[in-house]
């Protein structure tokens, strides 16, 4: 069930970037769409950095290189920073040389990237040093901004968490609803189990009665659903590592120290990518 989710392909990222780049030129791959962009005469030359104006954890460097050279290939990006680094306030990203028209017309695609997988990270790695210390790991969800699931999963393994199951795909994830469709934990369990051998099974439970009944059926992992703290700490006990177990739901940073201290394998929280607050980027261009 958890995974570390790598550098999405090189297919991925263009498709993406490709994207972005068509939403702000109105539909076309061709630069010159810029209209503000061409106030600028064609031959001028320029230099800019990328700056943060506050501390970070640096994610999406791939995503901002294509759009620099999508753009034009003529660019020359000097970058100082990789993903995963923390840097602090007023450092720079990179050093950029070529066209002025073009550095302006691939800048925001540029930064709307790094901001947002940036901010992913940052705030990962935050919630992860609250667990620091503890055999407890943070956990993302797929409440991720859709058609960005590899990109912001990836932020998240930058930022120091683990990921959660990629999609529908590859683990099984049975809550209340499949629960009563299928008839009981134990039949879902057992059902899972025939249908696809080897592939993760994880149960939500709302109560220490149906805890028990998924450590039964032979349940993977077992996710604690809105349980209070001295809940969790009745299913651990009650566990004694038959089965990983999860808590979600009511989820904050206030709360995560304490929930380091009860003895659970994973806490998973939607707010990673879902509630992500964009990283302060600037680009400043000399001409």
């Amino acid at each position: 069930m958890v995974s570390q989710q790598s550098l999405p392909s090189q297919q991925s990222i263009q498709q993406q970037v490709t994207q972005a780049l068509a939403e702000d030129l109105g539909g076309t791959p061709e630069a010159s769409a810029d209209i503000t962009a061409n106030l600028i005469p064609s031959a001028h030359q320029a230099t800019a950095t990328i700056i943060t104006r506050e501390d970070c954890v640096v994610c999406g460097v791939a995503w901002a290189q294509l759009a620099f050279s999508l753009v034009d290939s003529s660019i020359e990006q000097s970058w100082q920073v990789a993903d995963g680094d923390k840097i602090s306030a007023d450092s720079v990203l990179v050093s950029l040389k070529g066209p002025a028209r073009a550095l302006l017309t691939a800048e925001r695609t540029a930064l709307n990237f790094l901001q947002l997988l940036s901010g992913t990270a940052s705030e990962t790695a935050f919630y992860a040093s609250l667990l620091a210390g503890s055999d407890t790991r943070i956990l993302d969800t797929r409440k991720t901004i859709p058609g960005l699931r590899l990109a912001q999963k990836y932020a998240v393994a930058c930022g120091g968490g683990k990921n959660h199951r990629i999609g529908l795909f590859d683990a099984f994830l049975i809550k209340e609803n499949h629960i009563m469709a299928c008839g009981g934990i134990a039949e879902a369990i057992s059902t899972a189990k025939t249908q696809a051998p080897g592939k993760p099974v994880e149960v939500e439970v709302e109560s220490l009665e149906e805890l028990q009944q998924a450590i039964d059926a032979g349940a993977d992992i077992v996710m604690l659903d809105n349980f209070t703290n001295e809940q969790i700490q009745r299913a651990v006990s009650l566990t004694q590592k038959r089965c990983k177990l999860e808590v979600s739901g009511n989820i904050t940073s206030e709360r995560l120290s304490s929930l380091a201290l009860l003895g659970v394998d994973y806490i998973s929280s939607g707010a990673l990518t879902k509630h992500v607050k964009a990283v302060d980027l600037s680009l400043r261009i000399n001409l």
